[in-house]
C-alpha cells in the first residue's frame, strides 16, 4: 500500500509539474496524435469469426473428423453397443429357450433394466447414445453435427459385431441356430406336420411397426434427454430409467400385437440388428432394410415435430447444427454464386 500510494503521488507530482510548465511557457502540451475512435477499429479475432455467418464445414461439423476426444469417445459407443448386443440377445435366447408363460414381459422387464444401466455407464465418455436412432435424430435436430454422429453410428455397427462374435462364441452351435443368435427376424422356417414352415408377419407390417415405436421411442423418452431443463429437472439417472422403461414397454407391445412366432419384435436399433446379420447371416438379412428405413423415417417425423411445436417448449434458440441450418447455409452459398 505505500508502495501504491508512492506511485501515486510521483504521478500527481509528474502531473502537477507539467502543468506548471504549460502555464509558464504560455504553451499547451501538444498530446500525441490519435484517431477519433481508433479503439473501434481493433476488433477481436474470435468474436470476428462468431460475426462471420457459419459455413457448410461448420455447419456438418467437419473438424469433428480429425478431433482426437471425438473418436476417443465413440469407443464408449463401440464398447457400450458391443455389451448391449452380447446382454440383450443373451436375454432374448434364455428367456424363449426357459418356456415361461409370458417370455416377452421377462424379456422387456430385463431390456429395461440393462439399457439403464448401460446408458449411465457410457454417458460421461460419449453422451450415452448405443443406437444409431439416438444418433441421428441428435443430429437432425443440432444437438451434434452430422460428422460426430457418422463416427457414432459407425463405431455403435462395429460394437454390435463384435457383441454378436462374443455372443457367438460362448453359446453352442444349435442354439446359434434356432435362436438366430438373437438377432432382428421377421420370420423363421421351422418344422411343420408336412414338411419346412416359414411363420412370421409381413415386412409392411413389421415396417409400420418399426416406424412407430421408433417414434414412440423418440417421443416418449429421449426428447426429456434432448430438453436440457427437462434433464435437469430430472436428473440423468431418472432420464435413462425412463428411457430404458418406455423401450421394454415397446418390446413387450410390439411381440404381444403381433402375436406371431418368428417375428422378434421391432429392433429400435439398427446396429443391433447388423451386428447379429453380419456374424449369423442367412435369414437375418431377409427384410433386414425394414431396421433401418423404418428408425430412419421415424427420425424424421420426430424432428419435424420438433420444428413445429413453439419453440420456448424446449429450448431458447436452436442449436448449432439444426438440420434446417444446413439447408439454408447450402442455398445461402448457392444463391452467393450466382451473384
Amino acid at each position: 500500500m505505500a508502495a501504491n500510494a508512492a506511485n501515486s503521488g510521483l504521478r500527481l507530482h509528474a502531473g502537477s509539474m507539467d502543468d506548471e510548465e504549460s502555464q509558464i511557457s504560455g504553451r499547451s502540451k501538444i498530446q500525441p496524435a490519435s484517431t477519433p475512435g481508433q479503439e473501434n477499429w481493433v476488433v477481436d479475432p474470435d468474436q470476428k469469426k462468431q460475426q462471420l455467418p457459419p459455413t457448410i464445414s461448420d455447419i456438418l461439423g467437419l473438424d469433428d473428423l480429425f478431433s482426437l476426444e471425438v473418436w476417443r469417445a465413440s469407443v464408449g459407443e463401440l464398447l457400450g453397443t458391443a455389451v448391449l448386443v452380447f446382454m440383450l440377445d443373451t436375454i432374448v435366447i434364455s428367456t424363449i429357450e426357459s418356456d415361461i408363460k409370458m417370455p416377452n414381459l421377462v424379456l422387456s422387464a430385463l431390456a429395461a433394466i440393462i439399457i439403464t444401466i448401460l446408458l449411465l455407464a457410457v454417458h460421461p465418455v460419449s453422451g450415452g447414445h448405443i443406437n444409431p436412432i439416438i444418433s441421428f435424430s441428435a443430429a437432425l435436430v443440432g444437438i451434434i453435427s452430422l460428422s460426430k454422429a457418422l463416427i457414432y453410428i459407425v463405431a455403435q455397427c462395429i460394437g454390435a459385431t463384435l457383441g454378436a462374435l462374443a455372443l457367438k462364441a460362448v453359446v453352442s452351435s444349435t442354439i446359434e441356430q434356432s435362436f438366430s443368435l438373437g438377432g432382428c427376424t421377421l420370420t423363421v422356417v421351422t418344422a411343420g406336420p408336412n414338411g419346412p414352415v416359414e411363420i412370421g408377419i409381413g415386412t409392411a407390417q413389421a415396417f409400420w411397426l418399426e416406424i412407430f415405436c421408433s417414434f414412440i421411442f423418440l417421443f416418449a423418452s429421449i426428447w426429456m434427454a434432448y430438453d436440457h431443463r427437462q434433464a435437469k429437472e430430472l436428473g440423468h439417472v431418472l432420464v435413462f430409467s425412463i428411457v430404458g422403461v418406455v423401450l421394454g414397454l415397446l418390446v413387450f407391445v410390439s411381440t404381444t400385437v403381433t402375436t406371431q412366432k418368428g417375428y422378434a419384435g421391432a429392433g429400435m436399433n439398427p446396429a443391433r440388428c447388423l451386428g447379429a446379420a453380419i456374424v449369423r447371416g442367412g435369414h437375418l438379412w431377409e427384410g433386414h432394410w425394414v431396421f433401418w428405413a423404418g428408425p430412419g423415417i421415424a427420425c424424421v417425423a420426430f424432428y419435424l415435430y420438433t420444428k413445429i411445436i413453439p419453440r420456448n417448449h424446449h429450448r431458447s434458440k436452436a442449436y448449432d447444427h439444426d438440420f434446417y441450418n444446413i439447408v439454408k447455409v447450402v442455398f445461402r452459398n448457392r444463391g452467393e454464386r450466382k451473384d
